[in-house]
């Protein structure tokens, strides 16, 4: 194995002069038996691994502008390349007076934060790759298998995750400054978004966590009863399906409908399931 892209990370990052057999075993790349590990592979110029597949998309889902695929290779590499093609779409400079302002339609932030996650937090054991899907309002980033044993979903959410999936990778991504703390990257994607009227929507699933983030310049376009419910949940508080209704004096069919709207626009964050299930918005 090779490392050239680890060594110039750390020697930008860190100001190390090299990367030897020492500076591996110290970053936990070494087994207990001497021998490189699956995070070394990982960080290895050339690996087997899966990687990124990048898709930029036109109108529609088939009208693809361009596409790149970064597999079989570092996961420093994978990360920077995506987020050169994040700055090509994504952002660009304005002369305001006589300076050059850069612009940004989709927070660099939050973009970061969301790929960077996607690489430490990853089933590398399932053949697919982490699929960031580009369009004129928002970008997709999916990333393959569910949440870390342990987890659930409102932990998850609200920045609590304390397990980490790949420690040895998180924490080299951590000493790179790719993410900031363990089990702060949703609180920091949030936080991008804080001023905007459309927050970033996260879908946890069995096998697979998608995040989106919408352009800066997206809108709220709700009718006038899921107005009325966002105005309830505007607060702290969570509520059930019937709660709301009982509150709003809906049927329990319209509340459930107005609720699945918001929810799959990501306004409202569902949290559990059956009878359980409660409400609230982002």
């Amino acid at each position: 194995m090779t490392f050239d892209e680890l060594e110039k990370s750390l020697i930008d990052k860190l100001g190390i002069t090299e990367v030897n057999e020492n500076t591996l075993r110290t970053l936990g790349l070494y087994t207990i038996e001497g021998q490189l590990n699956n995070a070394a592979s990982l960080l290895s110029d050339k690996n087997n691994f899966s990687g990124i597949d990048v898709a930029r998309f036109g109108n529609s889902i088939d009208e693809i502008l361009d596409r790149e695929s970064f597999i079989h290779m570092s996961v420093i590499t994978q990360y920077n390349k995506a987020l050169t093609m994040y700055r090509r779409y994504y952002q660009y400079e304005q002369i305001k007076g006589a300076d050059r302002v850069l612009i940004e339609k989709v927070p660099e932030k939050a973009f970061r934060e969301a790929v960077a996650n996607a690489l430490v937090h990853r089933t590398w054991d399932i053949n697919a790759n982490i699929r960031i899907s580009m369009y004129e309002d928002k970008i997709e980033i999916s990333s393959p298998g569910g949440l870390p044993s342990g987890i659930s979903e409102d932990e998850y959410l609200h920045g609590n995750i304390s397990t980490l999936r790949n420690p040895v990778l998180g924490n080299i991504f951590f000493r790179l400054h790719y993410i900031e703390m363990f089990g702060t990257g949703i609180k920091r994607i949030v936080d991008a978004y804080k001023d905007c009227q459309i927050k970033p929507r996260f879908e946890i699933k069995e096998n697979s966590i998608t995040v989106t983030l919408p352009a800066l310049s997206a809108t709220m376009s709700v009718t006038s009863d899921e107005n009325n419910l966002l105005e309830l949940l505007n607060g702290e508080m969570r509520y059930s399906s019937s709660e709301i209704a009982e509150k709003l004096n809906w049927s329990k069919d319209k509340t459930v409908r107005n609720l699945n709207n918001l929810v799959d626009a990501g306004y409202v964050i569902k949290y559990g399931t059956g009878r359980g299930t409660k409400y609230s918005k982002k």
